[in-house]
């Protein structure tokens, strides 16, 4: 009796662990998990709202457009991984064209990380330095910036890059070429040509940085929309909005004239100051 009682425990557990053997982390496991570690209370899902295919993606003027509205998520990178935003946006806007590559254009892919072994999300295929190579393919550009600091923090080829100073961004420029980000043997100096032409490295310092971006947001540019509102729908928040715009909350309020973040469905917010 105690021997069937222990054949059928084995049976049991073997059953189970074959179970979970093929169960695999889903994309939309990995998008939740993403959004619970957003910093800020970020809410991917509900700016994608705005897009029927679940897909979001910016166009831009200029290099200094995509630096005004990528600067404060690069900040944010920089206080919860410890990766200087400047060489976040340098290597944002050499690997994007500014925003303007067409692998941006297809699956958000701001950093050329290409899909390897681990990557279980969305993929798209790009011809660099071989011929159909996958790539990563993200939903909104904020998840392909927060998936860049995951990134470097859990590669072991780039942990000797942390003890440098957040603010040697010459030494991060050659130490991401010595851990084999990138093949082409200019990109420190291509790094460092974008740091200093935008002079990007203010951003590595906090208080600097957010002067810089609250100056930029009394003047925002009315770059991703066709009108001058905003109708609000079932789900948007005011961060969400403001992220989609390229506006602080607290310009958003101003220029609404509202005293709280909660807004009603079927409401039509400024998005740009007359």
């Amino acid at each position: 009796m105690r021997m069937k009682s222990f054949l059928w425990l084995v049976c049991f557990a073997l059953l189970l662990s074959g179970c979970f053997a093929k169960k695999k982390r889903s994309y939309a496991q990995a998008k939740k998990a993403y959004e619970k570690s957003s910093r800020q209370g970020v809410q991917p899902n509900k700016i994608l709202e705005e897009n029927t295919d679940g897909f979001t993606t910016y166009t831009f003027n200029s290099a200094e457009d995509y630096i005004r509205t990528f600067a404060p998520i690069a900040l944010e990178e920089m206080e919860a991984y410890g990766i200087p935003a400047s060489i976040t946006l340098a290597q944002g806007l050499l690997e994007s064209g500014a925003g303007s590559s067409n692998l941006v254009r297809k699956s958000n892919n701001h950093f050329g990380i290409k899909c390897h072994t681990k990557w279980r999300g969305p993929s798209t295929t790009h011809d660099d330095d071989e011929k159909g190579e996958c790539f990563r393919k993200y939903l909104h550009p904020r998840e392909s910036y927060r998936d860049h600091s995951l990134f470097l923090v859990n590669g072991s080829r780039y942990a000797f890059l942390f003890d440098y100073r957040i603010t040697d961004y010459k030494a991060w420029a050659r130490g991401l070429k010595k851990a084999g980000y990138a093949t082409d043997p200019k990109y420190p100096a291509k790094l460092i040509a974008q740091i200093e032409k935008y002079r990007l490295d203010q951003y590595d310092h906090p208080r600097k940085a957010q002067k810089i971006i609250a100056e930029n947001n009394q003047n925002p540019i009315n770059r991703h929309t066709n009108g001058r509102t905003h109708q609000v729908k079932k789900g948007d928040t005011l961060f969400g909005i403001s992220q989609k715009y390229g506006l602080s909350v607290d310009t958003l309020k101003k220029i609404n004239g509202l005293r709280s973040n909660d807004i009603q469905v079927g409401t039509s917010l400024k998005i740009s100051i007359e």
